[in-house]
């Protein structure tokens, strides 16, 4: 698979070494993209200092939208070599948010909501970085490991 392939088609499949190459690699970029804008906020004279925030914020979404488009795209190729669809992403990803900004407005009571919120995440990083995809081909592609 060619590193565009893999980097920005939703297509296909991929295992889970390919998988965490790309996420370590994105983490590793956007701590370098948040201490790039952190520097230069910092570095900015005292007066404008608002208007070097928003700014780098600018900044920093801009540089990070081929990163979620990356993370998406990954994310889809491991859950399609679980023979399952991106769909699962909106629980993976949007849900754990909604339970945790839910349970952050309900206050005590929503500590429950924000570990439910929780397990998905931890239920998310298994499913896509632990377990191993099906074997033999599937509905997505042929096994990427081969027979």
């Amino acid at each position: 698979m060619s590193t565009s392939t893999l980097l920005f088609s939703f297509q296909g499949r991929i295992s889970r070494q390919p998988y965490w190459l790309v996420t370590i690699a994105m983490i590793a970029l956007t701590l370098v993209l948040f201490g790039i804008v952190f520097f230069a906020v910092g570095s900015f004279p005292a007066g404008g200092l608002e208007a070097a925030i928003a700014d780098g914020t600018l900044w920093l979404l801009v540089l990070y939208i081929p990163l979620i488009w990356i993370g998406l795209a990954v994310a889809t190729k491991r859950l399609h070599d679980r023979d399952k669809s991106a769909w699962w992403l909106l629980l993976f990803y949007g849900l754990p948010g909604v339970l945790d900004g839910a349970g952050r407005a309900i206050g005590d009571m929503g500590t429950v909501l924000s570990l439910a919120g929780s397990a998905i995440s931890i239920w998310a990083l298994i499913e896509l970085g632990f377990l191993r995809g099906t074997p033999g081909p599937n509905r997505y592609r042929p096994d990427p490991l081969g027979a």
